[in-house]
């Protein structure tokens, strides 16, 4: 294995869809990849990606934002490494370098949010030493009131 990270290059968003799709199996394949095009727009994001040569094998998203509690801070987002790779602690690798990358930005913090039920996830955070300060409600807003 020749594993790397780097920033997902916009023009190459959507070699992200595979992996994502992973993680957003109730979203349909067009919402999600309306979503993903959309959030590449915006400022405050980006896309970082695990490669093994230069075969995407990791991907989580950075939402940068300033919080009047904790400051400067990132939000890993939609943080998968394919299924075939794990267990060859490139999670802990990668989220290293997303610990280095982000805090050349300026970053004072990291925060982000995991599904409930996803204790595999859990146990991941715990031994980076993130701890659970509070709970993310949804409320969605759309009239079929369904969460994709």
């Amino acid at each position: 294995m020749n594993i790397h990270f780097k920033p997902i290059n916009k023009k190459d968003i959507l070699d992200i869809l595979p992996l994502l799709q992973k993680l957003n199996t109730t979203t349909p394949q067009d919402i999600l990849k309306t979503r993903v095009l959309e959030m590449i727009t915006c400022s405050n994001y980006e896309c970082v990606g695990a490669f093994d040569q230069n075969k995407l094998i990791g991907i989580s998203g950075l939402w940068y934002s300033i919080r009047h509690y904790v400051g400067k801070s990132v939000e890993p987002d939609h943080v998968v490494i394919d299924e075939t790779y794990r267990g060859n602690n490139i999670g802990k690798h990668f989220f290293n370098w997303i610990y280095e990358y982000t805090k050349q930005k300026g970053c004072e913090a990291i925060e982000l949010n995991t599904y409930t039920g996803n204790r595999k996830s859990h146990k991941f955070y715990y031994n980076e030493g993130f701890e659970i300060y509070g709970f993310h409600f949804v409320k969605v807003l759309r009239d079929d009131k369904n969460f994709y």
